[in-house]
């Protein structure tokens, strides 16, 4: 494995094609757009009138549904679910907010479970770039935010997540189920600029902990470890690292891991050739949380299994997420190009998708 395309721009841009760092670097400006189509939106005065969030939508489309849940939900006073499925629940009807989120705006699951909740005659949102989502919001008069991919060069949903996340959050704050000020999302995005500077290509591997990290996974299957605020950003790590460095990524939360995990660590044997831990670790977590990790550490020494822990920075839980979303980004790149792939292919989603057209 040679480490030393990580520092070398003119290799990475080889494999690179579609511009996938292109996308990185522009998150904050992503989260900058979608704000102002955000607060352009116009609500009918009702959709304050709810008990309930529904959102529908596939891979990247809902991380920041995921991020909203576990960010927020101290706060939240309303129950938020997340549906990655071609049926609504149940309890929809028209005092649930159905948030429909597909980047591509032509993705089936979220379209048929839109028609479900459209039949219940929930109060519905759409968050698109375009396609068939986007038409329907004009034709049938659906609230929608529509916008562009001019900060998204490599056109993957799941490097657009400052689209889902930030277009999610300040939805929700407009309809004021959550309590969320230009100030923080300011800050927010300036965090994600600053931590560009830190995990991007321009900064060396020894100073680069994504980079560093990238590294020590080596040729190993990675299990991401999250818990409470940052919940969401393991799921995040674990999806781009499917996608972008196709490789097997998993996740688990604590404290819920320590109650079967321990016992999965010792069979089959290979493990500790063959796959690696990544600790997202807080000093904003729960004290009994903080001393879960730290034992967590022993039982996995125990078994010779490596981990990699990441210490986030940010002061508060906002910007500690955001620190994360850059992190998760580039890490997955990084691995990409030590593994000398195009990060942005997906040949065997593309695959699966042609065959369900026969």
């Amino acid at each position: 494995m040679d480490t030393q395309i990580l520092d070398n721009l003119t290799e990475i841009r080889k494999l690179d094609v579609k511009n996938m760092l292109g996308s990185l670097e522009s998150l904050s400006k992503q989260a900058e757009e979608v704000a102002q189509a955000a607060a352009e939106l116009n609500l009918p005065t009702d959709y304050k009138n709810i008990q309930r969030v529904v959102f529908l939508g596939m891979g990247g489309s809902t991380l920041g549904a995921h991020i909203i849940k576990y960010l927020f939900r101290e706060e939240m006073l309303v129950i938020l679910d997340i549906v990655n499925d071609y049926h609504i629940p149940a309890y929809v009807d028209d005092k649930t907010l159905v948030v429909v989120s597909s980047y591509s705006g032509g993705t089936e699951e979220p379209l048929a479970a839109m028609e479900e909740a459209m039949s219940k005659k929930a109060k519905l949102v759409i968050i698109t770039a375009g396609g068939k989502l986007a038409e329907q919001s004009r034709d049938l008069k659906i609230p929608a935010i529509v916008f562009t991919t001019k900060n998204n060069p490599c056109n993957s949903p799941r490097m657009g997540l400052g689209y889902s996340v930030f277009g999610q959050i300040i939805l929700l704050s407009k309809i004021g189920v959550l309590k969320i000020n230009q100030e923080e999302i300011d800050k927010a995005v300036q965090t994600i600029e600053n931590y560009n500077g830190i995990f991007g290509v321009v900064n060396a591997q020894a100073d680069n902990p994504a980079k560093s990290i990238a590294v020590a996974i080596g040729d190993r299957s990675v299990w991401c470890v999250g818990a409470e605020h940052l919940s969401a950003n393991a799921h995040v790590v674990a999806n781009q690292i499917n996608e972008n460095a196709k490789r097997m990524a998993g996740y688990y939360l604590i404290p819920e891991l320590n109650h079967h995990l321990m016992e999965g660590m010792i069979f089959p044997k290979n493990n500790p050739q063959n796959i690696i831990f990544i600790l997202l670790e807080s000093v904003l977590y729960d004290e009994r949380v903080i001393k879960r990790y730290e034992v967590t550490k022993t039982v996995l020494d125990k078994n010779k299994i490596g981990y990699v822990s990441y210490q986030c920075q940010g002061k508060d839980k906002f910007s500690q997420v955001c620190e994360m979303l850059v992190l998760s980004g580039y890490l997955s790149f990084y691995l990409a190009m030590l593994e000398g792939i195009d990060p942005t292919a997906i040949p065997f989603v593309d695959y699966f998708k042609q065959q369900l057209k026969k």
